[in-house]
Order: structure tokens, then sequence, then C-alpha cells
């Protein structure tokens, strides 16, 4: 088999919408949430030689994946560029550097970006009566909201772990990420220093948005799902009253009538 035959194969795993793509995609998406319960697990249990060969054995997965979309990729250089695909480079790279060179708490944090990743996959997946098309807003605030709370609680494990009494286990810095999230402040757990005292304001600023959003979305979604009879467009403002795309005047039930 030629080299361009091997390209082609392997772009349509990787881009393409028949069978063998979306099992293909789909095996990726399991793989992409196992690692995240290993990143989520992380802070729990021990770091023994087992969690380094799972560490590796993530690597390499997560590279092959890379490599395989680099190759097949139409503009290499506007790939390699792209920001998820850099965040993707970061994530690797922090799978192989604590084995390599040693053990570096922030790397904890930059993992976590690999969900961004598996929001990809469930894109790549969803069909136009899919679950996840239909309720894409909820899904995606839920994913953001779940996003920064991974990052922040990584953070402040890591920076007050070592110098705040308070905080003695992970449980801990995600107790006072929801309860500064969710302005019940009971005060039992305050961080030290400048640097903590910051890091608990973009908690209370940034995550009471990401979270209102989410209320938002549930309560009353920026979109609704309703297919134009014209130009078969299936997403239109809450209360569009004409398709954006063609004109056509559009009769969206809502609330009000």
């Amino acid at each position: 088999m030629s080299k361009a035959s091997y390209k082609s194969r392997l772009r349509e795993l990787f881009q393409g919408k028949g069978k063998n793509g979306l099992l293909f995609n789909r095996f990726l998406l399991v793989v992409n949430i196992l690692a995240i319960f290993l990143f989520l697990l992380e802070p729990a249990i021990e770091i023994d030689i087992t969690f380094h060969a799972m560490e590796i054995f993530f690597g390499c997965l997560f590279l092959a994946e890379y490599l395989g979309r680099l190759w097949v990729a139409d503009r290499r250089i506007s790939f390699f560029f792209g920001l998820i695909n850099l965040l993707d480079l970061i994530v690797i790279a922090s799978l192989f550097t604590p084995v390599l060179i040693g053990n570096f708490g922030f790397l904890r944090v930059v993992r976590s970006l690999r969900i961004l990743r598996t929001y990809r996959f469930l894109t790549v997946l969803e069909t136009p009566n899919s679950w996840f098309k239909k309720n894409e807003d909820v899904v995606t605030s839920s994913l953001n909201l779940f996003v920064f709370i991974f990052i922040m609680t990584d953070i402040v494990f890591v920076m007050q772990a070592d110098k705040n009494d308070s905080i003695n286990s992970y449980v801990d810095a995600l107790y006072f990420t929801l309860t500064t999230l969710t302005t019940t402040g009971f005060g039992d757990i305050t961080l030290h220093g400048s640097t903590g005292k910051l890091v608990a304001i973009l908690i209370m600023v940034f995550g009471i948005t990401l979270f209102v959003k989410l209320a938002r979305d549930i309560i009353r979604p920026s979109k609704v799902h309703y297919e134009c009879p014209d130009c078969g467009l299936l997403r239109h403002d809450y209360d569009a009253t004409h398709c954006k795309h063609c004109g056509r005047t559009i009769h969206i039930e809502t609330e009000g009538g």
C-alpha cells in the first residue's frame, strides 16, 4: 500500500463520518476519559512506578494521536500553531516530564486542559438528533465550569498544600474552591499571602460568571433547535422571528406564546 493510501485511510479515521471514523473517535474518546480520571485521582493516590507507567502509556497514546493528526493535516504549520493542538503538546509534555526530570506540582494543572480535547471528540461524534446536539449549550457551559473548578482546585492545592495548615488534601482545596465559587464562604479555610487572595478573587469573579451562565442555559438556552423549512438551519436565537441565514419567518414556541 502506498504512502498516499495510508494517509488517506488515517485521515478517514480522524476526520471521517463513516463507520470506521466514528468507531475510531469513540475509542479515542474512551481513552481520553480514562486519562482524565487518572488525572483526577492523582492528588488522592500514592505516586509510584505503576502510576508513572500509566503516565507514559497515556503520553505515548496522545503523542501517537498528535503525530497522526499532524501527518494528515492539510496545512501543518496552521495545525501546529492551533490553540487546541498546542495545548495537546503541553499535556503530552506534562506526562513525560515527571518521569524524565522530576515531579513538578504545577504539571497537574495543565493536564486538565485535556478535557478540551474531549469536547472536540464529542463534536465529531454528534449527529443532528443526538442528545449532545440538542443540549449543546448546557453541555458546553457545564464543561467550562468543570474545567474551571478543576484548574482552580489544582492551583489552590499546589500553591497552598505545603504552607497552609488548613489544606491537607485535594478535598480541602476542592472544598475551598466550591465554597468560594458559591459565595458560601464559611471561613474555616482561607488562602495565605497576597497570591492566595488573588486566586480567591479569580475564583469568585470568573467562577460565578460561569455558574450563572450554566444556570441560564439550563433555564433558558441562548439557542434553540428548530429546523428552518427553507435552508435547514437548526440553531436560532431564543426569541428569533426570522431565520438569520435565509430570512424566512419562523415560528419558535416560547414561554410567551
